[in-house]
């Protein structure tokens, strides 16, 4: 259901009653935002009988309950946990498997979406009606969450299962920007055409595969998304739980988009330290105005690039929230920076980087010297293009509240 703002002359009569006082009236402020998982209302009646998989992780909070002991409690006959990277307590290792586990809790099975069975065998869903997805992502095509839901709706709409989508906010659905992935460059960072920044919640998303036939053979799944209550596209959104041991703060989320491109590259991304993405160094790099020397953290980064090496480079973690807010675009301008300042340019690039650019594009331009300007004009077009498909599938205004109540 879309948010009603309906009191714009109230609105008008409190400013003019407030005059200098800093007290705001909580029936004026914004409405809290509502994620899917807590609107039970409308979900549990549909899964009245059904038994039930999860694929969640830490951030699957309804209120201050997990979903998983959340519907256990309501009598919701939960099969199994199918658990992404990191975990579906996020609090495993990058690659590290979790498969053959079961909930202590509850004694329900783990099933491991990030080992050698990403996509969901027919086995381990034996007996399941539907497939609820519930895991907080950041709008961004190679964080590896949306793939796993688009592998886990593959293989319901194969087995013949309902997929429930408990949408979730995209804390920089405000913005799409970046190079579109390109036939021939899929990979489990990224699988369907899409920008670096793609502007979508996990429902949209999953309406936009669906709708636009991107699953194997062109299938279609059953597909339920439950919306977000007082959101849009222009909400600030901040995490209550983060999605993922290294983006454990807002500032790391905002950053993350342009700074994790330096992992395919001769660059430490900030693993290694505990300000991953917000700073970000190699051992040639000059000026050496700042320095960091990145060690394995467990959880956080074992063995991380450049381990015990004096690192030279950004330090942006003393911006404001409103100044990372206020950038609206992948900054390619640290890549060119420090291939420009890297004396083995052949050995700069790694095979990895052309999965995460989406193609071999950005890396080929960024060695021939382009301009910035230059690389960001050529992926205008089909951004143009990418941005009028999206309109089809978006659940919430892109227009701010803010302007709503004006």
């Amino acid at each position: 259901m879309k948010p009603v703002f309906t009191y714009s002359f109230i609105f008008l009569a409190y400013l003019l009653m407030a005059g200098c006082s800093n007290t705001k009236s909580p029936e004026h402020s914004v409405p809290k935002v509502i994620v899917g998982a807590e609107r039970s209302e409308i979900y549990l009646p549909m899964l009245a009988g059904k038994k039930v998989g999860l694929v969640v992780n830490q951030s699957s909070m309804v209120d201050s309950v997990h979903l998983i002991n959340f519907l256990v409690s309501n009598g919701v006959d939960v099969k199994g946990i199918y658990a992404p990277e990191h975990g579906y307590k996020g609090n495993v290792e990058r690659g590290k498997d979790v498969d053959g586990t079961t909930d202590p809790e509850t004694g329900i099975p783990v099933y491991s979406l990030y080992g050698k069975n990403r996509k969901p065998t027919p086995e381990i869903l034996e007996g399941i009606d539907v497939m609820i997805f519930d895991m907080q992502d950041v709008g961004v095509r190679f964080f590896t969450y949306i793939n796993t839901m688009t592998r886990v709706m593959e293989a319901s709409a194969e087995n013949g299962i309902k997929v429930m989508v408990l949408d979730r906010p995209n804390p920089i659905g405000y913005y799409v920007d970046g190079p579109m992935l390109k036939p021939g460059f899929e990979s489990g960072v990224g699988l369907y055409p899409i920008p670096v920044v793609h502007g979508l919640t996990v429902g949209e998303y999953a309406m936009m595969v669906n709708g636009e036939r991107w699953l194997k053979d062109s299938i279609q799944c059953d597909l339920e998304v439950i919306k977000v209550e007082n959101y849009t596209h222009e909400t600030k959104y901040q995490l209550p739980v983060f999605p993922s041991p290294n983006l454990a703060e807002m500032k790391s989320i905002y950053l993350y988009p342009s700074i994790c491109l330096f992992e395919g590259a001769d660059v430490n991304e900030g693993r290694g330290t505990y300000k991953p993405f917000q700073q970000f160094g190699a051992p040639y790099y000059t000026p050496q105005d700042f320095s960091y020397v990145p060690k394995s953290i467990p959880v956080l980064a074992l063995h991380p690039k450049f381990e015990g090496e004096t690192c030279y480079g950004y330090d942006l973690s003393g911006m404001s929230l409103k100044e990372l807010q206020d950038i609206k675009q992948l900054e390619i301008k640290y890549v060119i920076d420090f291939y420009n300042k890297c004396d083995d340019k052949e050995n700069f690039f790694t095979p990895f980087f052309d999965k995460l650019a989406g193609s071999d594009q950005l890396r080929k331009q960024i060695m021939e010297g382009l301009s910035e300007e230059q690389i960001r004009a050529s992926w205008q077009e089909e951004l143009e293009e990418f941005k009028l498909m999206r309109k089809n599938y978006l659940l919430y205004d892109e227009t701010s509240m803010v302007r709503q109540t004006q």
